[in-house]
């Protein structure tokens, strides 16, 4: 199985939607986060299933909230994450992170 790498700033997106979730529900938060999980273990198994959107650079949209994953498959068999992003911010806002 692959491994998973997120840009630091991509990590700080995740854990700001996991607090935000629980803020809004006691749980929602969990249930953000195992969905995000849930969404990595597809792309470790399946890298190249969501569409390329530049370059090398995927986005797959998660099937229960308004996020996405922006990744990159590497060479190594890992999956560079680069955003975890709502789906109503600006869509190129990522661009420096590649």
């Amino acid at each position: 199985m692959t491994g998973v790498r997120f840009n630091p700033l991509a990590e700080q997106e995740l854990l700001e939607a996991i607090q935000y979730y629980e803020e809004q529900s006691s749980g929602l938060g969990a249930k953000f986060s195992a969905e995000v999980e849930r969404s990595l273990t597809f792309l470790r198994r399946y890298p190249e299933a969501a569409p390329r959107i530049l370059g090398s650079i995927r986005r797959f949209v998660l099937p229960l909230f308004p996020y996405y994953l922006l990744y990159r498959p590497l060479k190594s068999g890992d999956l560079r994450i680069l955003a975890v992003g709502h789906q109503k911010r600006h869509p190129r806002y990522w661009r420096r992170r590649t």
